[in-house]
């Protein structure tokens, strides 16, 4: 599951939910290095041909555009929120790259954990009565479904001291 729990200080649940990454960093240079030596079997085939010169830029192309491709989403697979839950405050900090990071903060006792059928199936969402947040957009509805039963527990911990 792409979430872990923290209980490194006394008091003190922390909870960090991330992207699921289909590629790993070690990946990256296999994908690149498979398809510029796939591409690379026709052009050698052109050697000697004035066409070479015309097959050369669209696989540069090609290969540039997939490494920008899984840089970007390298880069917003960075995302994170962390919930840090004592039981006088809930706090959920949301981290997107080249964002400033989004802070809402409420009492636990008030916070309300609810799984919607829509937009999206187990849309998971907190509330204090005043304003809703969504949790964990980016993970699975079964993630979600996990989340939700874990983080009930965890609230209902906090509540009672």
């Amino acid at each position: 599951m792409p979430y872990r729990w923290d209980d490194d200080a006394p008091g003190l649940r922390r909870l960090t939910i991330w992207p699921h990454r289909s590629l790993p960093r070690s990946g990256f240079a296999w994908v690149i290095g498979l398809t510029a030596a796939g591409l690379a079997l026709p052009i050698l085939s052109m050697l000697g041909r004035t066409a070479l010169w015309g097959l050369l830029p669209f696989a540069g192309v090609a290969v540039a555009g997939l490494w920008t491709a899984i840089r970007l989403s390298d880069r917003q697979g960075t995302t994170r929120e962390t919930l840090d839950l004592t039981p006088a405050a809930l706090t959920v900090t949301r981290s997107d790259p080249g964002r400033p990071d989004r802070v809402w903060t409420a009492n636990p006792h008030w916070v309300r954990l609810a799984l919607h059928p829509r937009p999206v199936e187990d849309y998971l969402t907190l509330t204090d009565g005043q304003r809703v947040i969504e949790l964990g957009a980016f993970l699975s509805p079964d993630e979600r479904r996990a989340l939700h039963a874990e983080l009930t527990r965890a609230l209902a911990e906090a509540r009672t001291g």
